[in-house]
């Protein structure tokens, strides 16, 4: 049974409006995340749209551009897609030009990857997106409030 207050997910415009319901005790929490993962990502999508790609072309591009260069195998281990999964969403951002792909020197079976100028700036303004909407929800919040969100994020995370 749903609380009501005005936090309340099921609340929300949309949610009210198509009739959802909760199932069991944890749903708003699940369609939460469901709604505030949209509007983090929101206009950052537009803006990787506008060029031809996606959320996954992004978690790549952000991936790369916090090293100093990541071999193909380690991108696939980070972000838990297969090779199959990474294979043509990578070629495409190296035909566009955002990615190299160089030998490693250590290595020689092994590539890594490197944001070119273009994919680092195309990086840097959907991250900018991002981080935007982040600053303006953490703001509305106190600090423990903040920690107790980043707490529950970092359960969340290392249930992988």
């Amino acid at each position: 049974m749903a609380v009501s207050r005005p936090e309340n997910i099921f609340d929300l415009l949309q949610v009210a409006q198509a009739g959802l319901k909760e199932a069991r005790a944890d749903d708003g929490a699940l369609l939460l995340m469901h709604f505030a993962f949209r509007g983090l990502v929101a206009k950052a999508d537009l803006f990787l749209a506008g060029h031809g790609l996606s959320r996954v072309h992004h978690r790549m591009l952000y991936a790369i551009a916090r090293t100093d260069g990541i071999a193909v195998g380690q991108l696939i281990a980070l972000l838990g897609v297969s090779k199959q999964a990474m294979h043509r969403p990578l070629k495409h951002l190296q035909e566009q030009g955002l990615v190299l792909a160089e030998r490693s020197p250590h290595e020689h079976r092994s590539k890594l990857l490197r944001l070119t100028r273009e994919g680092a700036r195309i990086e840097r303004q959907a991250s900018a997106h991002e981080a935007a909407a982040m600053e303006r929800a953490l703001k509305s919040v106190g600090e423990s409030e903040r920690q107790a969100w980043r707490t529950v994020m970092l359960e969340l995370a290392r249930q992988i």
